[in-house]
């Protein structure tokens, strides 16, 4: 690899599309640097991996429909539109209001959706919460609300909610009960408590990783963080 390490095209398959089975579209060598455990950790160009793993056509087609669809999924938020069920991103990130130009042009007048119940818009705009159709819940902020509290026994038995939404991004993650308190978020890869919700370096600053935080546990939280990539 251009790295320097070496590794067989059968294995380099394998352990890039393990990679991509855990929702991870960069490929960064596994290889173990000279007398040290630490992992080398250069990123491996998709054409350099294309050449050398000697992909074929079925394969070529999976890994670059694959890697499109992740990176879209972290970098970009888009729904169906319930009119014409073109794929729609939005502007404006704190406005669940959302105007569809293709069914705009297609029926001679504005129409607009709502981005939590993809149902045509009803009431006034813009809203941030929801808007008037019935059932309009965000379902992300319901599982937040109903979680149950779970024990971090290495934090000297710290008692959080068991599902946070990342600080950074919005992404619903779940901590596995072991080591400290820190978890990193898959999808911004932001490191941040669990337990009081402040990105690490802001949390170490009065605080360390197996001790209970200075402001205490931060409760269920009520609404999604808004990522301002």
């Amino acid at each position: 690899m251009p790295c320097g390490h070496a590794v067989t095209s059968e294995s380099l398959t394998a352990y890039c599309r393990s990679l991509l089975d855990q929702a991870q579209y960069k490929f960064l060598c596994p290889a173990l640097k000279n007398g040290t455990i630490n992992k080398c950790g250069t990123e491996w160009k998709y054409v350099e991996i294309r050449r050398i793993a000697l992909l074929t056509q079925e394969e070529q087609n999976y890994f670059e429909e694959t890697m499109a669809e992740l990176a879209a999924a972290k970098y970009c938020e888009y729904n169906p539109c319930p009119g014409c069920s073109s794929y729609i991103d939005r502007k404006d990130l704190t406005d669940l209001c959302v105007r569809c130009t293709i069914c705009t042009a297609d029926n001679g007048k504005r129409y607009e959706f709502c981005w939590q119940c993809l149902k045509t818009w009803k009431g006034p705009a813009p809203r941030s919460d929801k808007c008037e159709n019935s059932n309009c819940v965000n379902h992300n902020v319901e599982k937040l609300l109903k979680c149950e509290n779970i024990t971090l026994p290495q934090v000297e038995d710290i008692v959080c909610p068991s599902l946070r939404a990342c600080p950074t991004c919005g992404k619903l993650i779940e901590h596995d009960r072991s080591g400290c308190k820190n978890i990193i978020c898959n999808r911004c890869n932001v490191e941040f408590c669990f337990s009081c919700l402040k990105i690490k370096a802001e949390c170490l600053k009065t605080s360390s990783y197996f001790k209970p935080c200075s402001n205490g546990v931060a409760p269920q939280q009520t609404s999604i963080p808004t990522w301002s990539k």
